[in-house]
């Protein structure tokens, strides 16, 4: 039975390509800089995002932190929102590892933060108060249906944060499916920011890695967080000759991914007993809910997962399914079958 494994696009594997490419890498100790396949993939990186330089990392939740590390000193502060996937899903680590204060504003059901609550929330200055240094924006947004945010907004949220001297990261793990979905190059989306990251290992399919994109100062510092993280890597070439691919080659298919996702929504919007927004999902991320009480959210999740179909709970009998590289649309039509025959034997 194959398993149409959705609970997320980090558990995409590599292309044929890619595996190719990582078995055939030219190889070189990169904390001393000397690894060529990894030079190229930061070279690569930093010019799709209109960044000077960039830097390769393991994770999204290390390259996230790296940001705020170089950003904020012990006892700042940076407003993010009460959603993201910063404060909600990385362990805490700006408190634990830097000293960092979270200052949380409400998101909006489209992932952005209203204007005069960021505006609001940045401190004056007083002893009292922690310094505010940081704004973080996530894109897409990952718990807010995987919503794009425009290149106006974060132009928008740009200037206030230098009308109050601050900067402004974006956590852009995903935001290769942001430019799709907006049908805009990557750049427009990162011009107004003073870093970011993006995740190869999510829609962009890459088995690892990340890139933290910034000014040639700003990545100097990161390189040196990344080394107190323990995130330095030595013939990280097998990691970025995948990296490569994902922006030569993966980069160009995540319509396929959006086009996946809404026929899903689409189709349970047409099962009874479950709910969806179908008019959110404009990425590969959806939400959905069961109605009614004839089966219990565990029942549900465990009769899909005999049948071979993986999907996330995320309270309140509410799923997540992500759409991702491997994913076909024949397997689409499976899942939708499969939920359709469980909910009308329910």
């Amino acid at each position: 039975m194959k398993i149409i494994d959705l609970r997320s696009d980090t558990v995409t594997l590599p292309s044929p390509t890619m595996r190719d490419a990582i078995f055939n890498a030219d190889l070189g100790d990169d904390v001393y800089g000397e690894d060529p396949t990894t030079n190229r993939l930061e070279q690569m990186a930093s010019a799709r995002v209109g960044k000077d330089a960039a830097l390769l990392v393991p994770s999204g939740t290390m390259g996230n932190l790296i940001c705020l590390l170089t950003h904020c000193g012990r006892g700042d502060e940076v407003i993010l929102g009460n959603l993201s996937h910063t404060f909600i899903y990385e362990a805490g680590g700006m408190a634990a590892l830097g000293g960092i204060h979270p200052h949380t504003v409400p998101n909006q059901p489209d992932g952005t933060m209203l204007l005069d609550d960021i505006a609001g929330a940045i401190r004056s200055e007083n002893v009292h108060f922690p310094r505010t240094r940081l704004i973080c924006l996530e894109n897409t947004h990952n718990v807010c249906n995987g919503t794009p945010l425009t290149p106006a907004y974060i132009e928008a949220v740009a200037g206030v944060a230098a009308e109050h001297g601050c900067k402004l990261h974006m956590d852009g793990a995903r935001i290769f499916n942001a430019a799709v979905a907006l049908g805009i190059d990557p750049s427009k989306l990162t011009c107004h920011v003073d870093s970011l990251i993006f995740c190869l290992s999510k829609g962009l399919s890459a088995p690892i890695g990340t890139l933290v994109c910034g000014s040639d100062d700003f990545i100097a510092e990161a390189r040196r967080a990344r080394k107190i993280l323990g995130g330095g890597m030595r013939q990280c070439g097998i990691i970025s000759a995948a990296g490569i691919v994902s922006l030569e080659e993966m980069a160009d298919r995540i319509e396929e991914d959006h086009e996946h996702a809404r026929r899903l929504a689409a189709g349970i919007s047409e099962i009874p007993g479950l709910s969806i927004e179908q008019e959110r999902v404009t990425t590969n991320i959806l939400y959905f809910s069961l109605e009614e009480n004839r089966l219990s959210a565990e029942d549900l999740l465990a009769r899909c997962d005999q049948s071979g179909v993986k999907f996330l709970p995320t309270g309140n009998s509410r799923f997540r399914m992500v759409t991702h590289y491997g994913i076909t649309q024949s397997d689409i039509e499976t899942t939708l079958n499969t939920l359709g025959a469980i909910m009308a034997a329910s």
